[in-house]
C-alpha cells in the first residue's frame, strides 16, 4: 500500500484527492494537514465526504509515516513548506501549485503531464502537477508540436467556478457568477509560461505567439478549450496525427463527433475533437478542471511514480445527466 499525506487539506483539490484516494485500492490515506482546521473532522469541511471518512485534520505532518505527500497549497506556499520542513529524501512529493512548474526557477521537479513526460515521471521523486488550463490546452497542441507543425496559436477557453478556488471573492460568489460569463487575464494568464515551456520542449524552433483568452463560466466544473491555427494538414491527416500520438495514452483520446463538458466532468479523461475549416485547423479540448486538471492527474502521476497501472483508482463515469 502507498501511504499518503496531504498538506493543505481544506481546498477543492484536497477534497477531490481525498474522494479519489478513498477508493484507490493500493493507497492508504494516513494524514491530512490543515493549520486552519486542525483537529476538526474532515467531513465538516468537505461535506461531500459525510459518512465516508472519520479522519480529523492534523496540525503537524508526520513524514516518517508516509511514502508520498501531496501539496494542495496556494501558489507560493508549497515552496515555503518544502523549504521549512525536513522531508525525508525517500518521501515523494507531488505539488499541485504553480511553484515548481517552470524549470527556470531551478528545481528538480519533473513536469507531470503523462501524455508528454510519462517515462520521466516514472522515475521522478519530485513532481509538479500541471495547471488546469495548461493541461487542456497542451493536450490540444502536443501532437502538432511533436510533429514540428505549430504556427501562431489562438485559444479561447472557459472554466468553471471551482477553478478559482474555495475562498469567495467578488467574481466567484453565486449571485455574480450565475447566468454570467466574463473574460479575465487576457493574453497574460500564468499558465502561458508552462504551456510555452512544453511546446518548445517538443518543437525547439517554435517562436510564434500563443494567444490565450480565458473566460469564467457560469458552471462549477470543467474546461472547454477552443484552439485554432493555420495548418497545411487536411482533416484526415490531422486526425491521424492525433490518433497516433495518443494511441497509448491512458485517458486522452480523439472523438469523431463534437464533444461537450458533460462527457468528462467527474472523470480523469481529456476528449479532443479535430476539424479543418478552410486553412484553419480547429481543436476542441474538454477536461474536468478538478480531476484531469488537478487531483485526478496527480493520482495518475502517483501511480506512475510507484510503478502501478496509471489508471488505478481513476475509473469514473462522467456526470452526463
Amino acid at each position: 500500500m502507498i501511504k499518503v499525506g496531504i498538506a493543505g487539506g481544506a481546498g477543492y483539490t484536497a477534497g477531490e484527492l481525498v474522494r479519489i484516494l478513498r477508493g484507490h485500492p493500493q493507497s492508504e490515506l494516513v494524514w491530512i494537514l490543515s493549520s486552519s482546521h486542525a483537529n476538526e473532522p474532515v467531513y465538516k469541511v468537505h461535506r461531500d465526504l459525510v459518512g465516508d471518512i472519520n479522519m480529523s485534520f492534523v496540525s503537524q505532518p508526520d513524514f516518517n509515516s508516509v511514502d508520498v505527500v501531496f501539496l494542495c497549497m496556494g501558489h507560493g506556499k508549497s515552496a515555503s513548506f518544502v523549504e521549512s520542513n525536513n522531508i525525508p529524501s525517500r518521501v515523494k512529493i507531488i505539488d499541485l501549485s504553480h511553484d515548481y512548474r517552470l524549470r527556470s526557477e531551478g528545481n528538480d521537479f519533473v513536469y507531470g503531464l503523462p501524455e508528454m513526460n510519462r517515462e520521466v515521471i516514472c522515475k521522478a521523486k519530485h513532481l509538479a502537477n500541471p495547471g488546469c488550463f495548461a493541461s487542456a490546452i497542451q493536450l490540444a497542441l502536443l501532437p502538432l508540436a511533436h510533429a514540428g507543425l505549430l504556427t501562431e496559436v489562438h485559444i479561447h477557453a472557459i472554466t468553471g467556478s471551482t477553478g478559482a478556488g474555495q475562498a469567495p471573492s467578488s467574481t466567484t460568489h453565486f449571485s455574480w457568477r450565475n447566468s454570467n460569463i466574463s473574460i479575465y487575464k487576457a493574453f497574460s494568464h500564468q499558465h502561458l509560461k508552462e504551456i510555452t515551456q512544453s511546446l518548445t520542449d517538443l518543437m525547439p524552433s517554435f517562436e510564434s505567439p500563443v494567444n490565450f483568452v480565458p473566460l469564467r463560466g457560469d458552471f462549477a466544473r470543467g474546461i472547454l478549450a477552443s484552439v485554432y491555427l493555420d495548418s497545411d494538414l487536411n482533416e484526415q491527416q490531422a486526425c491521424e496525427l492525433f490518433d497516433k500520438y495518443y494511441e497509448t495514452a491512458a485517458f486522452t483520446s480523439r472523438s469523431d463527433d463534437n464533444i461537450d463538458l458533460k462527457q468528462v466532468v467527474n472523470t480523469n479523461k481529456c476528449l479532443l475533437h479535430v476539424a479543418k475549416y478552410d486553412g484553419k485547423l480547429h481543436i476542441t479540448s474538454v477536461i474536468d478542471n478538478l480531476t484531469k486538471g488537478a487531483s485526478g492527474q496527480a493520482v495518475q502521476n502517483m501511480n506512475l511514480m510507484f510503478g502501478i497501472d496509471e489508471k488505478t483508482g481513476l475509473y469514473f463515469k462522467p456526470s452526463a445527466f
